[in-house]
Formats: structure tokens, sequence, C-alpha cells
């Protein structure tokens, strides 16, 4: 219809697949790529000029077709696996039907379904109820973006068949080494927030906004933990983020709860976590920098976490902190503070990391790395380091 009635005019076609606009037998002039909810796409723009039809390529109707009936040589559908596509499809369903059946059984309806498992296939997938959140490694010097795209497509397309949901509640996101405080600015504005349970509480997660959703899945066998020794004692959270560690404590019977962040956006949904589990002011959110406020707390408490940044240089830091530099006296002054009797668990996600020998001098220091990884992230032993230290 556009070659023979809209001669002159312009034309934009968007499509998720651009062999079916190639196949109108028009070219464009133009391509943009964009995103049609997770699934890639294109923009085709058209000038309808008679010399830009390509002669015989625009595919002419049938009487069969015409009528209603599938055509002699059907297009193939475009939710058709490749073969590669159908490679990843298989390691997925292996995967979802293992950790989906662990996940069932423990009462977990958030964990990770997959972490580049198949390195040709550099994302990893976390399932958040009926919602995929597919983070996309930056793909190597060595894999040009031609092919780390059609990798991309591939799993985006087998995703939504596996899983069985729309490609709508799919959430692509590019994740790669992340500077200073970038892992916290806005990516979107939609302020789109979802409810999950994790053992006994309620937690607010943001799919599209940030890079990370509000709720780090690694972390959850220790926040189990905090939950479970959590009855009757004071606990301090530093660098708390949207404070789920505090939220678990208080479920779990916490006397009282002190959480402290700098960024006012992670307090204030802190303070929405807090109050969905219908929780009250007796657990304090503290908006300062956590090394200035540890040189002038005066409290006590018997149970505390601390899960730094690995590098944070906000404007409101008197200084550039860096978990490597910084750890042995964030530690020092966070020990000043625990009770007698009283424990302390410190992790963080920095690979390089080397805990200081010092610290084992002075305090007893166990790493427990090891009981602080669910089913969904032992194939991926490194994302975090955990210690926990108390008094000699």
């Amino acid at each position: 219809m556009l070659r023979h009635e809209c001669t002159g005019w312009q034309a934009a076609i968007f499509t998720g697949n651009p062999e079916l606009g190639r196949r109108m037998g028009i070219r464009s002039h133009k391509q943009y790529s964009l995103f049609n909810g997770a699934l890639p796409c294109k923009l085709l723009m058209m000038d309808l000029q008679p010399e830009r039809y390509i002669t015989g390529g625009a595919p002419q109707a049938t009487e069969s077709s015409e009528q209603g009936r599938a055509p002699s040589a059907p297009v193939e559908s475009a939710a058709r696996l490749s073969e590669s596509a159908q490679m990843f499809a298989n390691r997925l369903k292996k995967n979802l039907k293992t950790l989906g059946k662990w996940a069932r059984q423990q009462d977990i309806s958030c964990y990770r379904l997959y972490d580049a498992d198949m390195p040709e296939f550099a994302v990893a997938i976390d399932l958040y109820g009926d919602w995929a959140h597919v983070q996309e490694y930056a793909a190597p010097s060595s894999i040009s973006e031609e092919k780390a795209q059609a990798r991309l497509q591939d799993v985006l397309v087998a995703l939504p068949q596996v899983l069985g949901i729309p490609a709508s509640q799919v959430v692509l996101k590019q994740r790669q080494r992340q500077t200073g405080k970038q892992q916290y600015q806005r990516m979107d504005r939609r302020g789109e927030f979802m409810t999950v349970t994790e053992g006994q509480v309620k937690l607010l997660v943001n799919l599209t906004d940030y890079l990370d959703t509000g709720l780090f899945l690694d972390h959850r066998p220790i926040r189990l933990r905090i939950a479970d020794e959590a009855r009757g004692k004071r606990f301090l959270n530093l660098f708390c983020y949207t404070a789920s560690a505090s939220v678990h404590a208080a479920v779990g019977g916490a006397r009282k709860t002190t959480s402290v962040d700098l960024s006012k956006t992670y307090l204030d949904w802190a303070r929405r976590n807090l109050s969905l589990n219908g929780l009250s002011d007796l657990h304090q959110l503290v908006q300062d920098d956590v090394m200035k406020w540890l040189e002038q707390d005066r409290g006590e408490y018997e149970l505390i976490f601390i899960d730094p940044p690995t590098f944070s240089n906000s404007k409101r830091l008197d200084d550039v902190f860096d978990v490597q530099r910084d750890h042995v006296r964030l530690l020092d002054m966070a020990m000043a503070r625990l009770a007698p009797g009283g424990v302390l668990y410190f992790s963080n996600n920095f690979r390089r990391f080397r805990l200081d020998p010092a610290l084992a001098e002075k305090y007893q220091v166990e790493d427990i790395s090891a009981q602080t990884l669910d089913k969904d992230f032992q194939r991926n032993s490194r994302i975090h380091r955990t210690w926990r230290l108390a008094r000699r």
C-alpha cells in the first residue's frame, strides 16, 4: 500500500524484526536502534520515492493469503528460536528446574537464575516474582558489538518463552564497572515499586530506575542470620542502603535499630521498607557520612552489619572513601561501639580486597563467606566476602 498509495510521502516503520521491514521492498535511508520494553527494535526511516523501491522485493499477496489461509511460503515467526538461542533456553530450563524447586522449598520469591553460566551469553538474570531483571555485562574487547547484540537478542527472545511471561516483564540493564556514586544515579524516573517477601519481611524493589534494585540478593543469607540473632539486641547498620538488613533485625525482635547512610534517596526508601512492615520510630535512620558519624557516636550495639561501597566520592563526603585503604579505620571505630559479647559482620564485593592481617591480632576474625552464599550464588563464589568479628 505504501508503494502504491503514498509515493512522495515519508514513512517511519518501528519493527522488532528488521527482516520483515526489508520485505516491504522499500530501502530505508536511516535506521535507529531502540527498545520496545526489553526487546531490541529498529526504527526504519523511509522516503517513499520510486528510486528507493526494490523491484520484486515486496511480497505479493497470493489468493490463499487474501482469503485468510497461510501463504505457501510463510515468513518465519519472530518468536522462533535460533540455534544459539535454543542452547541458551536449554540452560535456562535446566537452571529453572533445580533453582526453582529450591526457591519454592525455601519460600524465596527473588533469586538469581543465571549468571553468565555460558560465557557467550554474558548476562545475569534475577527473578523477582514473575518479573525478570537482566543485567548485561560489558562485552570484552574481543567480542564485536554486532555479535554481542545478536547474543543479547537471543537472550531477550528466549527468556520470556522459558519463563512463560510477556516480554514487557523483562527489564534490561547494562552492567559494567561502576565508579564513585555512578551505581546510585538514576537511570529512569518511573517510580514503580513492587513488594517482595524474604523470610518474614516485606521489601520494596524498583527494577527500572537504578542500576541496582534496592535489594542485594546475594546478601540474603546474612540478612536471615541477622534476623535470627537480633532478638533483644541493639542493631547498627552502616552504609545501610535501603535498610533491608535493619528490617530483618527489627522483625526478628531487635530492641532498637540504627541505620546510617549518606543518601537521602535510599533512606527515604528505607523508611518505606520499615513502614511496610509496621515498624515504629524505635528504628532510627541517620543521613550522614558513616566515618564522620562513627567519630561522634557514643552508642553501644550488640549486633553490627557493615557493607560498604568499594569506592565513594560524593561531594557531601569530607574525604574520598576507599574500602581497601580505609577498612581498618572503619572497623576499629565500629568495634569501639560493639558491646561486650557482641558480633560485627563485615562484607564487601571488591574482588581484589584483602583484609588487613593486623585486624586478627586485635579481634577474633572468622571468614564466613562460604556460609553466606545461597544455592543461587554458589556458581559465583567471589560475588562477596564476609567476616565475623568479635572482641578477644
